[in-house]
């Protein structure tokens, strides 16, 4: 009996690499869709905090002082990595003693550990991205016409597909 998923001509996709495409079309999709959607994202915040008066802050700056800001307590380095998935804490930490030279941090020791908050320069400058998001990528993205729910179930996709890829990780890691 022939397998008709691998006989089947591989439909026109847009992918970055046509020899993985051929184990699994529609993820390649995927993953070439969020290879050019993560690079367009990095440069957006960039530019949308250069535009704000920050012109010295790269995307992982960015992230860092908006998750700061995000629900008014201050957090460890280790809660900051842990809610943006990032592994490589060094590079949370150089982002944090940045943010403090540029006066936008301020750590606050608490027992043994150190807990991560804005300044009111910081807290100034998240609101001042948040009028340039609304002026240049919200009214742009409203035009789209996108059902809203179907946003926040691609959100959730993607919250999933990270677990799937940090799963895969740890799988490829112990090969």
């Amino acid at each position: 009996m022939v397998d008709a998923k691998s006989t089947r001509p591989l439909r026109s996709s847009i992918v970055a690499s046509a020899h993985l495409a051929e184990q699994s079309q529609e993820l390649s999709e995927l993953e070439y869709g969020i290879i050019v959607a993560s690079a367009a994202l990095m440069r957006w915040m960039e530019r949308c905090m250069k535009a704000s008066g920050a012109v010295e802050m790269n995307a992982l700056d960015v992230m860092v002082l908006h998750n700061l800001a995000s629900r008014g307590r201050a957090k460890r380095q280790a809660d900051i990595c842990l809610l943006l998935n990032i592994e490589d804490t060094h590079t949370v930490t150089y982002a944090l003693k940045k943010l403090g030279k540029l006066g936008l941090v301020e750590g606050e020791k608490q027992g043994k550990e150190m807990f991560y908050r804005p300044t009111e320069k910081g807290g100034a400058l998240c609101r001042e991205y948040a009028d340039i998001r609304r002026e240049c990528l919200i009214a742009s993205f409203e035009n789209l016409n996108i059902d809203p729910d179907d946003i926040h179930r691609l959100a959730g996709l993607l919250r999933a597909m990270s677990g799937l890829y940090d799963q895969a990780a740890r799988a490829a890691t112990s090969l």
